[in-house]
């Protein structure tokens, strides 16, 4: 059964998981807002999604865009918890896994790090 949990105590979780990234890789981090959203339209199986281009395929004539997105689906990851510490930990790598996309980590890499 999927948890019940408000929008704003999911969107504290994501907040607490962004916190959890070491300083000098937040500092790091450019032009980029996470996002907390219902579901993806496409695909509502998704959990996160990076929209952007990564730090290290940004050219010297990058400038002047609109910020990278992430998105973290709300509805996908409490329909697969099945209690609220299942939710902190899925959206804890969730969000990790797409800062690590936003550095340029693709999926490949990402599962043998154990972040899949």
């Amino acid at each position: 059964m999927p948890v019940d949990m408000t929008r704003a105590r999911f969107e504290e979780l994501v907040s607490e998981s962004l916190d959890l990234i070491p300083a000098e890789l937040a500092k790091a981090m450019d032009n980029v807002v996470v996002l907390v959203e219902d579901r993806d339209l496409e695909d509502p199986t998704l959990l996160g999604l990076y929209h952007g281009i990564a730090l290290t395929e940004r050219l010297s004539s990058y400038g002047g865009v609109l910020p990278d997105r992430i998105s973290i689906y709300r509805e996908p990851i409490l329909a697969m918890c099945d209690t609220e510490e299942d939710v902190v930990e899925e959206v804890a790598i969730t969000v990790v896994h797409e800062i690590a996309h936003h550095f340029g980590i693709d999926d490949d890499r990402l599962h043998e790090l154990g972040w899949g």
